[in-house]
C-alpha cells in the first residue's frame, strides 16, 4: 500500500468525488440524497486513507515521507508531494473534518450539488498546501483555496455575504500577491522552486528582510495577526455553519504552517531580527481582540474574535524558536481546529432552530437543552484552556517558550487568558442559564443522533489530548529539533562570519 502513490490519492479523491457529484442530475429527494452520501462517503474514504499515511509514517526521522515527483513546468518546476511530522497533523485535521462538515450540513436544500462539489474541491486544495514541496505548487493550492470558500460565504452565507466574501477574498488576494513576487525572487536567487532544496539554500542576509515580510504580508492575513484580522469576523458571521468550521479550524492554520515551513528555516536571519515584532503583535491580539470579544452582541462574532486572540499565541509560540514554543505553536493549531470547530457547530446547532445568533435571543437553554448545554460547557471550558482539555497542553506549551524568550511577552500574554475566561463564561452564562421566559425558547428540541455523533468525535479528540498529547507530540519532535538545530546554525554561521571580518 505505501508504494502507491498514497498521498495524492488522499489530496485528489476528494476531487473525483466532486466529479461525481457533478453527475448526479435531478433536484427531487433521491438525487439530493446521493449527492449528500456521496460527497460524506468520499471524505470518509479519504479520510481513512490518511490515517493508513499516519499508521506508516515514521516519527523517528525529519527527512520529508511518501515523497512523489514528476516533471511538471518545462522541468524547472515540478509535482512535488510528501509531508513530515509538521504537515502530516494538519493533514489528518484536514480530513477529519471535513465529514464532520458534510453532516453538519445536511440540512442545506439550497443548490445542494453546487454546495457539496465546493466543499470536496476545498478539500483537496488543503491537503495539498500541506503536501506540496514545490514552491509554485504550495502557491497555486494555497491561493486556490479562495475560490471555493468565497462561493461558500457568498451563495450560502447570511444576509451580507456579498460584502464579507469580497473582504474576504481581497485581503487574502492582496496579501498573497507579495508571496508571489518574493517565490519569483528565492526562484532567480536559488535557481529552483524545490522546497527541500530551499530549506538547505543560503538566502543572502540583505535579501531575507524583504522575503520574510513578502511573506508575512501572505500568512499574516490568513493566520489572521492583528491588525489585518478584520476581515474575519465578518467572513465567520456570514458564512454557513460548515463555512466557519472551515474557515476556523483549517483555513487560519495555513498561515502559522507558512511561517514554520518558509520564514523560520529559509529566512532564519530576518526572523530572528523581526522576532520582537511578531511578539507585540501576539500580545496585541491576545489582549486586544479578548476585550473586543467582550463587548459582542453576535455569537459567532464573539468566537471568531477569540480565534484571533488564540491565534496570537500560536505566532507567539512558533517565534520563541524554543522547542516548548514551536511544538506549543503546533499543537494549539490543531486543538483549536478541534474546540474552534465545536464552538461553531454549537452556535448552528441553535441557529438551526431559532435562525438567530443575537446572544440577547436566548437564555436558559439548559432547561430544555441538557445535552446541549453539557456538550457546550465542555467545549467553552477547553476554549478556556482548561487542564485536562487539548487546549491547556497548547497555552502552557506556548507560554513556556516564551518565558524562556520574553518574561513580559509571557506575562501578557498570560493575561489573555484571564480574559478568554471572562468573554467565555459571559457567553455561557447568558445562553444556558437563567429563567426560560421567551416563548419561542419553550419548545426548543435538544440535539438530535446526527448533531450529537458529531460534536460527540470532537469532544472525544480535546479531551484526548487534553490528558494524552503524546501522538502529536511526539510525530512534530524530531522535525521541530531539526528545525530550530538548522535555524541556530544559521545564526551562528552569520556570527562567525561577522567576527572574521571584523578580524580582518
Amino acid at each position: 500500500m505505501t508504494d502507491w502513490p498514497l498521498l495524492s490519492i488522499v489530496t485528489f479523491l476528494p476531487l473525483v468525488g466532486a466529479a461525481f457529484v457533478f453527475t448526479i442530475r435531478g433536484d427531487d429527494e433521491v438525487a439530493l440524497r446521493n449527492i449528500r452520501y456521496t460527497a460524506l462517503w468520499t471524505t470518509v474514504v479519504t479520510f481513512v486513507l490518511s490515517l493508513v499515511l499516519w499508521v506508516n509514517f515514521d516519527p523517528g526521522t525529519a527527512e520529508f515521507q511518501f515523497v512523489e515527483r514528476s516533471e511538471w513546468l518545462g522541468g524547472a518546476i515540478s509535482y512535488q508531494m510528501g509531508v513530515d511530522g509538521i504537515s502530516l497533523p494538519f493533514v489528518l485535521l484536514t480530513t477529519f473534518l471535513l465529514p464532520l462538515c458534510v453532516i453538519a450540513s445536511w440540512h442545506i436544500e439550497h443548490r445542494v450539488k453546487e454546495y457539496m462539489i465546493s466543499f470536496l474541491v476545498l478539500e483537496t486544495l488543503m491537503i495539498g498546501v500541506f503536501g506540496a514541496l514545490d514552491l509554485v505548487l504550495f502557491f497555486l493550492f494555497f491561493e486556490g483555496g479562495l475560490i471555493p470558500m468565497f462561493l461558500i460565504i457568498g451563495i450560502w452565507g447570511g444576509p451580507r455575504r456579498i460584502y464579507a466574501s469580497f473582504k474576504f477574498f481581497l485581503y487574502t488576494f492582496l496579501g498573497s500577491v507579495f508571496m508571489l513576487l518574493a517565490i519569483m525572487a528565492m526562484y532567480w536567487d536559488a535557481g529552483t522552486t524545490d522546497i527541500p532544496t530551499l530549506l538547505r539554500h543560503d538566502f543572502p542576509v540583505s535579501w531575507q528582510a524583504w522575503l520574510w515580510f513578502a511573506f508575512l504580508a501572505s500568512f499574516a492575513v490568513k493566520l489572521p495577526m492583528w491588525p489585518v484580522h478584520t476581515w474575519l469576523p465578518d467572513a465567520h458571521v456570514e458564512a454557513p455553519t460548515a463555512g466557519s468550521v472551515v474557515l476556523a479550524a483549517i483555513l487560519l492554520k495555513l498561515g502559522g504552517y507558512g511561517f514554520l515551513r518558509f520564514s523560520l528555516p529559509m529566512f532564519p536571519v530576518a526572523s530572528a531580527d523581526f522576532a520582537p515584532l511578531i511578539y507585540a503583535l501576539s500580545v496585541v491580539a491576545i489582549i486586544y481582540t479578548s476585550l473586543v470579544a467582550l463587548a459582542q452582541e453576535d455569537m459567532k462574532k464573539l468566537i471568531a474574535y477569540s480565534s484571533v486572540a488564540h491565534m496570537g499565541f500560536v505566532t507567539m509560540g512558533i517565534f520563541t524558536l524554543t522547542t516548548q514554543g514551536v511544538q506549543g505553536g503546533i499543537f494549539q493549531m490543531l486543538s483549536h481546529g478541534l474546540v474552534s470547530a465545536a464552538l461553531f457547530l454549537c452556535v448552528g446547532v441553535i441557529y438551526d432552530r431559532m435562525h438567530t445568533r443575537e446572544i440577547a435571543a436566548y437564555g436558559g437553554l439548559v432547561h430544555r437543552m441538557p445535552i446541549y448545554a453539557f456538550t457546550f460547557m465542555l467545549f467553552t471550558m477547553a476554549n478556556v484552556g482548561l487542564p485536562g482539555t487539548s487546549a491547556f497542553v497548547g497555552e502552557f506549551l506556548t507560554l513556556t517558550g516564551a518565558f524562556r524568550a520574553n518574561t513580559w511577552v509571557a506575562f501578557f500574554a498570560t493575561t489573555g487568558i484571564i480574559l478568554s475566561a471572562a468573554y467565555a463564561l459571559w457567553l455561557y452564562r447568558r445562553i444556558v442559564f437563567g429563567v426560560l421566559e421567551r416563548d419561542a425558547l419553550k419548545h426548543i428540541t435538544d440535539m438530535n443522533v446526527r448533531e450529537v455523533a458529531v460534536l460527540g468525535s470532537l469532544m472525544v479528540l480535546t479531551i484526548l489530548f487534553g490528558i494524552y498529547p503524546a501522538p502529536i507530540l511526539d510525530a512534530t519532535a524530531v522535525s521541530v529539533d531539526n528545525l530550530i538545530i538548522n535555524y541556530n546554525e544559521a545564526l551562528a554561521a552569520l556570527e562567525q562570519a561577522r567576527l572574521a571580518a571584523m578580524g580582518q
